[in-house]
């Protein structure tokens, strides 16, 4: 045998070998997993690590998280585990009993590259559990911490012990063998102004779902293409969410290669558009972990009520009070067009397009197109009030109502006459309810980013600070790959911007914001 045989040989070894090392604690948990999970092997809990821990809880839309620290070699621990995924199923994943309320991880101490977290945290003891809102996890926690926002859980042993004592935390009275939409504590739509800043996750929720649905039923067609680009490039101007923005702006930026404009008149469009849409399915457009799949200020009390159609009537209303003077006939003719094109229920379409269709003249000011689209919401809600009552198929906890109510903002209302039930014959304050919109679904709507720190000022993010115990090393030629492709993406997205004059379906959209 040849000395390059040899050679290859030895070097193959040494990989194996040192392949082998670095999963050996991989191996263990596979088989641990098999002697602990039993027949369900499906774990909800969360796991977390050193690169990932301030990401996952910075991103939750969770109020609270819970982190269990322990370690795989511990026997207490592979007992509690099944304790734990019982609690754990009821607030985590898409198919949650109860979503968005408690966030359930976990840290394997074992781990080397987790040994300095376990350390900032004083851990003492396995399991050890800690609870608080997931943003106070960042800075880590000691005994001698007075003013800690933290607290070590020290009644949890069992499923029932721990969710008693979450339900004591927070007012509610979860049981284990809740079934999803029961024993809900639902605040009603209309008992906190300030419940709105739950609603950007619900945003983000709505515009992925909407980009599902397009490429779930082929709807991106040579007549639905203008309307789409129109669309994404509002989205890419005025999302309240960043990452949609730059999501938004990504497949812009793609969509000239991905769907050019004589696709449909070739003879394998078919398979154009088939592989248009497995592309398409690749670019997340509001982050990778969107959508969800559970909502938190349009959760209904019901499967079948608020959900998609409401976080979809948000967004419209958030992009309507961030737009310029100058856009607001763009912005209108964007969210007629593709509600007409890509809402699949067709009579609500139908009808949202007769609203359309009957304004008479163009519209000059962003002031008067907001106050449109809140009229013509209103104006929905009137019809499905009527039809729901008759029918009983609206949510008894989130009845349809006329927006904004006089608790919410008192100086929008002038007065109501003794005979008038419908939201057509209130004498409102348009200037006023002008103000409100701005304030609700503007400031108060992104509030919730600014203080997890996503947002800052007029929407730009900021980098939260990181210990060095969470810092992720990356290769030297890692870092300059990723250097060159963030150098790649801005150039595309200045040419993009350049181009859209040429385009002849470009609007006239101010700049881009925060790509």
């Amino acid at each position: 045998m040849s000395l390059v045989h040899w050679i290859l040989i030895l070097n193959l070894w040494i990989l194996k070998a040192n392949s082998l090392q670095a999963g050996s604690r991989v191996v263990l948990r596979e088989i641990g997993h098999n002697i602990v999970g039993g027949s369900d092997p499906k774990d909800y809990a969360v796991e977390l690590n050193a690169t990932n821990f301030d990401a996952v809880l910075k991103d939750t839309p969770a109020t609270y998280a819970i982190v269990e620290f322990f370690a795989l070699w511990c026997p207490a621990c592979r007992n509690y585990k099944h304790h734990y995924e019982n609690v754990a199923k009821l607030f985590n994943g898409p198919n949650a009993v109860h979503p968005g309320i408690v966030l359930m991880t976990r840290v394997d101490c074992a781990l080397k590259i987790n040994s300095k977290l376990c350390d900032k945290f004083s851990v003492s003891h396995y399991p050890m559990l800690f609870w608080g809102p997931p943003t106070k996890f960042f800075a880590g926690w000691s005994s001698n911490q007075a003013k800690s926002k933290l607290r070590v859980i020290d009644d949890g042993r069992t499923a029932e012990r721990l969710l008693n004592w979450i339900n004591k935390q927070i007012g509610s009275s979860y049981g284990l063998e809740d079934e999803k939409f029961e024993n809900e504590h639902l605040s009603s739509n209309i008992s906190d102004p300030g419940q709105i800043a739950r609603a950007v996750y619900d945003v983000e929720e709505a515009t992925a779902t909407a980009f599902d649905i397009i490429l779930e039923h082929k709807m991106i067609k040579s007549e639905t293409r203008a309307p789409l680009i129109k669309f994404l490039q509002l989205l890419v101007a005025h999302h309240p969410s960043r990452r949609c923005r730059k999501g938004s702006a990504e497949v812009l930026v793609n969509f000239d290669d991905l769907c050019p404009l004589d696709m449909w008149s070739s003879d394998k469009h078919d398979v154009d558009t088939s592989n248009m849409i497995g592309v398409l399915r690749n670019f997340h457009i509001c982050g990778k972990d969107v959508p969800r799949g559970y909502w938190m200020f349009c959760r209904g009390s019901k499967n079948d009520t608020r959900g998609f159609s409401c976080g979809l009537w948000v967004l419209m209303h958030s992009l309507s009070v961030r737009i310029e003077d100058g856009e607001s006939q763009t912005a209108f003719t964007s969210i007629c067009d593709f509600i007409h094109n890509f809402f699949i229920c067709q009579e609500c379409r139908q009808h949202f397009y007769e609203m359309c269709s009957s304004v008479k003249g163009p519209f000059t000011k962003a002031r008067d197109f907001a106050l449109w689209l809140w009229s013509a919401h209103n104006e929905v809600n009137e019809r499905l009030m009527k039809e729901e009552a008759s029918l009983k198929t609206g949510d008894p906890k989130f009845p349809k109502i006329i927006w904004p109510p006089k608790q919410f903002c008192p100086s929008c209302h002038h007065s109501r006459g003794p005979k008038d039930k419908g939201g057509s014959q209130i004498d409102w304050k348009r200037d006023e309810v002008f103000k409100f919109l701005i304030s609700y679904y503007g400031n108060t709507l992104v509030s919730l980013y600014k203080e997890k720190g996503l947002l800052v000022g007029d929407g730009t993010t900021v980098i939260l600070e990181d210990s060095s115990t969470n810092a992720v090393v990356v290769p030297v030629g890692a870092a300059l790959a990723i250097a060159l492709a963030s150098c790649a993406f801005g150039a595309l997205a200045c040419y993009w911007r350049s181009q859209q004059k040429n385009r002849k379906y470009y609007h006239q959209l101010h700049s881009l914001k925060n790509i």
